[in-house]
């Protein structure tokens, strides 16, 4: 489990609650692991490269570590096409995973974003997926995101603002809602109680396609995801050291 920002073992542990929603399988175990270095937010260009950068040098050394698999811990799927170029082993991002999956439920999916800035990354994500003809919507509830305390001691203010978002994506048409980002969690099953549709919680569903993926002994395609002529493994590893030591 790759976490796209580096935290502290408490924001870890915020990170890893989502496994007790998933029900995961006993002997599956999971890894959360930070990245080195990488952007304090989320929401431009600049951001999104660094990301896929950091989350790409995070996951390079998996397949030789001795994991089975390599899932990444943020809806934008940062990182997912260079490591799947990279790694024999399945490489999941829920992003894309959770939007095809609301399509087997509805015939339109509608997105829940944290706040305005954030409209631009996943306006990116659909055009890229080709998925943007099955968007019924995108709504935010106009909250700065905390990557590392999520939700937290905010509920009482957050969620309802939440719910009232997701109700405005059904009211435009969607079957389905899909939270747009993992650091949403938390927030899963209280919208499950009150929304009229089925809510996609990204994260786990991640963790149960992963296993399904290991079970099938399934992985990534490598005609859609060929290897690179000359690797540069050791000059991302310097990179991102040089990141994390403010050079």
């Amino acid at each position: 489990m790759l976490v796209p920002f580096a935290l502290d073992e408490a924001g870890l542990a915020r990170r890893s609650a989502q496994l007790a929603e998933a029900a995961v399988r006993p002997d599956v175990t999971y890894d959360f692991r930070p990245v080195v270095a990488g952007p304090t937010s989320f929401q431009s260009p600049h951001d999104w490269l660094l990301l896929d950068v950091a989350i790409l040098e995070a996951g390079l050394s998996a397949e030789a570590d001795g994991f089975d698999a390599v899932v990444i811990d943020t809806a934008s799927d940062s990182g997912v096409d260079a490591l799947r170029s990279m790694l024999d082993i399945p490489v999941v991002g829920p992003g894309r995973a959770s939007l095809l999956f609301a399509l087997t439920l509805g015939r339109s999916f509608g997105i829940l974003a944290q706040w305005e800035p954030a409209l631009a990354r996943l306006g990116k994500s659909l055009d890229e997926w080709g998925l943007a003809a099955h968007c019924a919507g995108v709504e935010h509830f106009d909250t700065e995101p905390d990557f590392a305390g999520l939700i937290g001691d905010k509920r009482a203010e957050v969620l309802p603002k939440m719910e009232a978002a997701c109700l405005r994506l059904v009211d435009a048409g969607a079957d389905v809602i899909c939270l747009g980002s993992t650091t949403m969690h938390e927030a899963h099953a209280y919208l499950v109680d009150r929304l009229p549709v089925p809510v996609i919680n990204p994260g786990p569903l991640s963790y149960k396609l992963v296993e399904l993926l290991l079970a099938a002994g399934l992985s990534q395609s490598r005609r859609a995801y060929p290897r690179p002529l000359v690797p540069k493994e050791a000059m991302i590893h310097a990179m991102l050291g040089a990141g994390a030591t403010g050079s």
